[in-house]
Order: structure tokens, then sequence, then C-alpha cells
């Protein structure tokens, strides 16, 4: 399997939903042999990473039981992993997924809970898995019923460090920790356009940060196009995101991200040689 290197450039993350209600409408239901084909179609166009996850977890949705989400990922993690190299991440709030997926060739565990299950956390351990701690408020069902913050980049950075805390204290290896501020997750549109222009502060926390634009509502929201639309509002988004200290971009559309992505390096690493 391929090793990640957060010093040498930014990843990109591929999504892969087995979901039927994904907001994105891009989701991918019952059907192992084409999901594992839009997989390797992501990895051929420049994804490092492939999170795949089977149960949506856009404003408003509910949890599926454990045996549909285990029916939906299972057999495409392991028909995958024996296809790629490429590092296979496990979307899921569950541990008993986590841990089977982990079993099956994933080696990434990607919790919008932020580990907040010890079960999750000793799965990890287990499996000397990563883990992506991701910041949310509320839960999908209810994130977006009027989020409010004092001062959104304070709140979670805070939150972050209490989830980072928790982590280590049981066993996770900090080298094996990634952050997410948790773009969409019980944010408004202006909370989201601060993290995106404050996101160089996460750096403070010393981890690798994951920042997941990709669609959004909030770029929607600014542009009043729907989710299939809104690929120059990410790339926009994405390019901020880069700037100010992303490692990995979590993307839908891999091939022109991929492209915004090297050419936001090439401008970044150029600055760098002019001012040596």
């Amino acid at each position: 399997m391929k090793k990640i290197d957060f010093n040498s450039r930014t990843y990109i993350m591929g999504i892969l939903n087995l979901t039927p209600d994904s907001f994105s409408g891009d989701g991918i239901y019952k059907d192992t042999f084409r999901a594992v084909e839009e997989a390797e179609r992501l990895v051929a166009e420049g994804a490092d990473i492939i999170d795949i996850g089977g149960e949506s977890t856009r404003p408003g949705s509910e949890s599926v039981s454990l045996e549909e989400e285990i029916k939906r990922v299972i057999p495409v993690i392991k028909e995958l992993a024996n296809k790629v190299d490429t590092p296979i991440s496990i979307d899921t709030k569950k541990p008993e997924v986590a841990e089977l997926s982990l079993d099956n060739g994933a080696s990434i565990i990607n919790d919008i809970t932020g580990l907040s299950s010890d079960s999750m956390i000793e799965a990890a351990i287990k499996y000397n898995a990563k883990v992506i701690l991701m910041h949310m408020k509320g839960t999908p069902l209810t994130m977006q019923h009027n989020p409010f913050y004092e001062d959104v980049v304070s709140e979670i950075k805070n939150s972050l460090s209490c989830m980072i805390k928790n982590a280590e204290e049981k066993g996770v290896d900090s080298r094996d920790i990634i952050i997410d501020p948790g773009i969409g997750f019980g944010k408004t549109l202006e909370n989201n356009l601060e993290i995106l222009n404050k996101l160089c502060s996460f750096k403070e926390l010393g981890y690798p940060i994951l920042i997941g634009p990709s669609r959004k509502s909030f770029i929607g929201g600014i542009l009043g196009v729907d989710p299939k639309e809104r690929i120059f509002g990410t790339a926009a988004s994405i390019a901020i995101a880069i700037k100010n200290g992303a490692d990995i971009i979590r993307v839908h559309d891999v091939s022109q991200m991929s492209q915004v992505a090297k050419i936001v390096n090439a401008i970044i690493h150029s600055r760098e040689k002019v001012n040596v």
C-alpha cells in the first residue's frame, strides 16, 4: 500500500458514496462491480485515497442499520483492496463497520463523531489505522438547525484538541491522527467561509488537516446552483484551502480538483523558491 507523506504535497481523497440518498447525487447503491469500477476510475484520475461511505451524513439524514451499512461497504472494500494499492478510508461512525472494513483492507477511519466511541478507538489501535477526527455540532439529523458559535474557529480548535487528547490518552499514535474542521457539519454559510479563510490557524494544533468543501450547500447558497453544478465553487474553495494549509482535500470531482491542487501547489512552491 502507498505511504502518505504530508510534507510532500496536498493529497486527494476521492469520495465513493454507496448510498441511495447522497446529497451530491452521486450515490452508487447495491452494485459492487460498478462501485469498484468507479473507485478505480477515481484512482486513475489522481485520487491518493478512496473514502467509502455506506451511510449518508447529509443534513437531515437518519442512520441506517448496522446490517445495511455492512452490506453496502464490505464487499466493495474487499474487492477494491485486491485491485489497487491506494489507501482505503471507511467513512463511518459505527465501530463494527470500521473494524470489519479494516479487516478487509481499509487503513483509515473517517469518523464524523471524532472517535467518541472507545470501541472505535480500540479498532483503530488494533489495526494501526490512521484516524480522521472531524468536528460536528449536533448530529446529521439536527446539525443545521440554527447552529451558533461565539467564535467558530476557536471553538472548533478547542473541540478538536479535546478529541486529540482523548484519542492519544487511550492509545492512538499521534502520527496517525488527521483533523477535519467539518465544513457543513453544524455550520452556517458564514461559518464555513470563516473556517476556510482562517484554516491556517488549525496548523497550530500540529496535525495534518483534511478539508471537505466539495459540492457543499454553502457553495450553492452563494451561487444558487445544484450540487452537480458546484464544480467551480468547489475549485475556488479547494484553492483557498490548499493555500491556507490543507493537507488532504476530500472531493467528488477528482480529475478537476487534482488539477487545481497541482496548480496551487506549484504557485506556493514557486513563491517559496523566490523567497529563498
